[in-house]
């Protein structure tokens, strides 16, 4: 387990992606694609701590967001948060929308809770 800080630690406990969970994760991320209803969604990886003692689980992954407009297909990284203390409420921390250093907040707030980005989908 890993260390406790006075608020808690920033790393997670590891934790299987229940199917439950993963429709909060996909229900949330969704409505900030381009094209929600096709998107499909990679390997997500997840993780639970206490942090300023309220318990929350931290869920990076990849969603493939097809493109109506015909371009092509692109993987997009996201990182998001569900506190289950709160009736399981969503919150998308950070997404890959294309804006500078995206992709790097995404991966680094990944990092700093201990999980890896997954490996995306060719």
């Amino acid at each position: 387990m890993p260390p406790t800080e006075p608020g808690g630690s920033q790393r997670v406990d590891p934790m299987p992606v229940s199917l439950a969970l993963e429709e909060i994760i996909t229900a949330g991320v969704r409505p900030h694609l381009s094209n929600p209803l096709s998107a499909k969604f990679g390997t997500i990886l997840a993780g639970e701590r206490t942090l300023n003692r309220r318990q929350e689980i931290v869920a990076c992954g990849y969603v493939n967001d097809k493109r109506s407009s015909g371009a092509a297909d692109h993987n997009v990284p996201f990182v998001a948060k569900i506190h289950p203390d709160t009736g399981n409420s969503f919150e998308l921390v950070a997404i890959d929308d294309g804006s500078p250093n995206a992709r790097l907040r995404v991966a680094g707030t990944c990092s700093e809770a201990g999980l890896p980005m997954p490996v995306a989908a060719p």
